[in-house]
């Protein structure tokens, strides 16, 4: 069964969600649609990335993922289809979230044939993305479906900054319980510390935290703590409470790591 996967903006009161299922469900249907979140913030396409990167990957080899965050193109004509190198397909807008989410790799890349004229110009996305999902689901050739490419749009992910004895950081994700995910990797961190204590600073000098966790409930509820994720991404989190909200935390904050010279 082909599976069929949504990311948007749109969020789930609008209107737009039912018309693309009912769309791609029209033209076929035994297909399996799964809706990865509409809940990206509006124009968000960084935000979409981290999702998209750290979750496709956990469906069917051969999935199709449409992307419908700032999918709407200004010329009609920068509507992409990429295939992974591990055999996903993604459709739309060139406009950076593919090397977002695929590192600059992929096995090839097709720029779409510009939608026909009587397309409703405010949301071609629609028609575009629900009709050449149809087709790759029908096996239509690649090179029939618009032009070979070579390259995307790069987007240069949000790095954190290396000093001798700090690393300077930033909120890329904010999760379903106001935990704040960092761009601050375990191995960036683990190269800079060697071995040494630290203070991990949020909002300045406003917060501060000198330990590691593993578990949230290793702490009170209620307080504060910082641990590793399963992304291996440093979090700051509070136990039974949501962090993002309490510490006034959102998309580009600085989290910041002092290492202290060993005596």
């Amino acid at each position: 069964m082909p599976v069929i996967t949504l990311t948007s903006d749109w969020n789930n009161q609008d209107f737009y969600v039912a018309a693309v299922k009912g769309r791609i469900l029209s033209a076929n249907p035994s297909v399996q649609i799964v809706d990865i979140t509409h809940k990206i913030k509006a124009f968000n396409t960084s935000q979409a990335a981290f999702v998209l990167r750290n979750s496709y990957r956990a469906f069917p080899k051969g999935s199709i993922h449409l992307i419908f965050v700032n999918s709407e193109a200004e010329d009609n004509n920068s509507y992409l289809l990429v295939k992974s190198e591990d055999g996903h397909y993604f459709i739309g807008n060139d406009n950076g979230v593919f090397s977002l989410i695929l590192g600059g790799k992929s096995e090839w890349i097709i720029r779409l044939k510009p939608p026909e004229k009587d397309l409703i110009e405010s949301f071609s996305s629609l028609e575009i993305f629900t009709s050449y999902a149809s087709k790759i689901i029908n096996q239509i050739k690649p090179e029939e479906l618009g032009t070979k490419v070579e390259k995307y749009m790069e987007k240069i992910p949000l790095r954190a900054t290396i000093e001798e004895n700090a690393i300077t950081g930033s909120v890329i994700f904010i999760d379903s319980y106001e935990n704040a995910i960092t761009n601050i990797s375990k191995d960036l961190f683990d190269r800079i510390s060697k071995g040494r204590k630290f203070n991990i600073f949020v909002q300045s000098k406003h917060y501060k935290i000198s330990l590691l966790n593993n578990k949230y409930s290793e702490v009170p509820s209620g307080e504060l703590l910082a641990l590793f994720n399963s992304l291996n991404l440093l979090e700051i989190a509070i136990n039974n409470g949501n962090a993002a909200q309490l510490l006034n935390l959102d998309l580009s904050s600085t989290i910041r790591v002092e290492f202290q010279n060993k005596k």
